[in-house]
């Protein structure tokens, strides 16, 4: 038998088809099933049944075991305590980020490594370049790169990965764009070959946002306001509102003002007050700079101060061109060369060279 991986099998496509791949590629692969939410979980909101059950079949059709393995107990301390503290702050946390550093490449790693596994893989559209620096020594450096597809790639998501889990994982869809995975996985018949990919935030699934923060988080109420001073309406309590949102908010057209949507452009905690602005583009909407916390970088080093890169904010948003104006062992601030629309804090900022991802931090 070839090394051991050990592959995380979601019952989507992209995981099926890294499993395939290194099947074929003649690795002793073990497909683990992890479950990270079990509160509530039912088939009305939840698909962890289902997914299963589609890891399963996947895991049947490629000829290798399946093992389930349940992760609830780290992911809500590891993960969900850090969101629910996040929101009651006012800010809005991406725990997809802190899933993939804390449970994904880290109980899942560990988890592998007891197997007897060598390396973990997973469906992520990532890609990891290693670069041998002493050859006596056996070191090398590992970097993190996009994925070859432009409409999946998830460095995003994966910019908290440090070297020694780099240097321990696989990404088998990396350097290929989505339909090329659909048609390998119709190919080799597998039944999730045209599953449609999960969206959202894992724990949550298709059930309304606001709806599921309120069993956890308490409501307090408080004035939307504009910029001037006019309260145009009610808010139901500044953690279930984040910047750049435009539905749900509950002002409707009814309060006047020029006829373009509202967006919510700021929160003020001292004042329990929402901030809104009428239009996509309005000036309030868009900043030039900000301040990061809690960077972490996947070489161990961050950038230089002054050094020009691209970022972005948010994970569906297009790179920007900016200049890191200060840069501390766990903080620093950019100034971007054209002003960035709805900067969230609570959400990452991502560094990249070229299509080296370099990491990021926590927007303060």
């Amino acid at each position: 038998m070839g090394e051991r991986v050990v592959v995380g099998m979601s019952g989507g496509v992209d995981s099926s088809v890294a499993a395939l791949l290194l099947k074929r590629q003649g690795y002793d692969v073990i497909g683990l099933f992890m479950k990270n939410w079990e509160d509530d979980d039912d088939d009305a909101y939840c698909s962890t049944r289902q997914d299963l059950i589609d890891a399963a079949s996947a895991a049947d059709v490629i000829g290798v075991e399946l093992e389930a393995v349940n992760f609830a107990a780290e992911y809500k301390d590891r993960v969900f305590a850090d969101f629910l503290r996040e929101y009651s702050a006012g800010r809005t946390p991406n725990p997809d980020v802190l899933c993939n550093a804390e449970i994904k490449f880290k109980a899942f790693l560990d988890h592998a490594m007891d197997l007897g596994a060598s390396r973990i893989a997973t469906g992520h559209y990532a890609q990891v370049r290693e670069s041998v620096i002493d050859v006596e020594e056996r070191a090398s450096r590992f970097e993190l790169l996009r994925g070859a597809d432009p409409a999946k790639d998830q460095s995003y998501f994966l910019h908290r990965l440090n070297q020694a889990q780099l240097s321990k994982v696989l990404f088998p869809v990396g350097h290929l764009e989505k339909k090329e995975v659909r048609r390998l996985a119709a190919e080799a018949r597998l039944a999730n070959h045209d599953k449609k990919d999960s969206t959202g935030i894992c724990f949550i699934g298709e059930r309304p946002f606001r709806q599921f923060l309120n069993r956890y988080l308490p409501k307090e109420p408080g004035p939307i306001s504009t910029p001037e001073g006019r309260t145009v309406g009610q808010h139901q309590g500044l953690a279930f509102y984040t910047i750049g949102q435009r539905k749900g908010i509950g002002i409707g057209g009814k309060q006047g003002g020029d006829g373009n949507a509202w967006y919510v452009a700021e929160k003020d905690p001292a004042e329990n007050t929402l901030i809104v602005v009428q239009g996509h583009d309005h000036p309030l909407l868009f900043k030039r700079r900000l301040a990061a916390l809690d960077a972490t970088w996947v070489g161990g080093a961050g950038p230089d101060e002054g050094s020009v890169h691209t970022a972005k904010s948010r994970y569906r948003q297009a790179d920007t061109t900016c200049q890191v104006t200060r840069a501390d062992v766990d903080e620093f601030s950019l100034e971007f060369s054209e002003p960035h629309w709805a900067v969230t804090p609570g959400q990452s900022v991502v560094l990249y060279d070229g299509e080296v991802c370099l990491g990021g931090g926590i927007i303060a």
